[in-house]
């Protein structure tokens, strides 16, 4: 019996390529983001019994109670949520607004904990189930000019994990997804701007093909806790985290490294290549 998925932010990014690997795969899926216009292109040709397209801001109650409704009424059942949708908005400290602030921690941080808890009820019903959250690598480590981001992505990880712990004993997983830059479309907007030159610090930018296998593979098979992709990147993360007045000295040289990356890139290399 196929598996019937709730993906979020499935009109771009990783949530598209996880919607479509999915559907290659013959699973049930839901697909939401607020972008009902691009989620209706999922749609063309496509056997509509086992895709479900839902508009949802993730930031309601109302808007998830009633896409949980909608997913049991047609298909009965709930086996894994992925929380993909999310935002990024580059800014200096200084420069942030109430408006970034709201966006970031309401998006990221309540749609992920409100969608966590719009499926429980049901999970916890059958005693099983997976939720697998997008978090960051910069939920590892602080990123000077991604503040309000890292910050946020810091207490997804967090709520995560406690979520996760909590939860195993009610036959239900939590994974959290730690995935350094990956080349989506919120990838594109920060290659022109200062202050997300530490987001190309590191060797390249991984694929949504590179994080959708993780999700599909080690994620959904072996239910871990937390994947952090790459592997070797997320122990030089904890580390700095580890470390701060020491990681502080070397914030200087690694945006050097991401501004020179993102010049090689405006000037058309793939930021997907060493």
């Amino acid at each position: 019996m196929s598996q019937v998925f709730i993906v979020t932010g499935a009109a771009s990014g990783i949530g598209l390529a996880l919607t479509q690997q999915l559907l290659k795969q013959g699973t049930k899926v839901c697909a939401c983001d607020i972008n009902l216009a691009e989620l209706e292109k999922l749609s063309q040709n496509l056997n509509t019994d086992q895709l479900m397209v839902q508009q949802l801001d993730v930031r309601h109650v109302q808007n998830w109670e009633a896409v949980i409704q909608k997913v049991l009424q047609q298909w009965q059942s709930i086996d894994v949520l992925c929380n993909v949708a999310g935002v990024l908005r580059e800014n200096w400290v200084a420069d942030a607004t109430e408006n970034d602030i709201n966006l970031h921690f309401d998006i990221n941080v309540k749609g992920t904990i409100l969608g966590t808890q719009a499926v429980l009820p049901h999970m916890l019903s059958k005693n099983k189930g997976h939720i697998i959250n997008m978090a960051s690598l910069a939920a590892l480590s602080p990123v000077p000019g991604l503040a309000l981001y890292s910050a946020s992505k810091f207490a997804v990880r967090g709520y995560s994990l406690a979520a996760g712990m909590e939860l195993a004993e009610r036959g239900i997983a939590v994974t959290t997804i730690c995935p350094d830059a990956v080349q989506t479309p919120m990838l594109d907007q920060q290659k022109d701007k200062a202050q997300a030159a530490l987001t190309f610090s590191g060797t390249r930018a991984l694929t949504t093909e590179e994080v959708v296998k993780a999700i599909l593979g080690p994620a959904l098979h072996d239910k871990p806790l937390e994947i952090v992709l790459p592997a070797w990147r997320g122990v030089i993360a904890k580390a700095a985290n580890a470390f701060p007045s020491i990681t502080a000295h070397q914030v200087k040289r690694m945006r050097e490294i991401g501004i020179k990356r993102q010049q090689k890139i405006r000037q058309g290399s793939e930021s997907t290549k060493k």
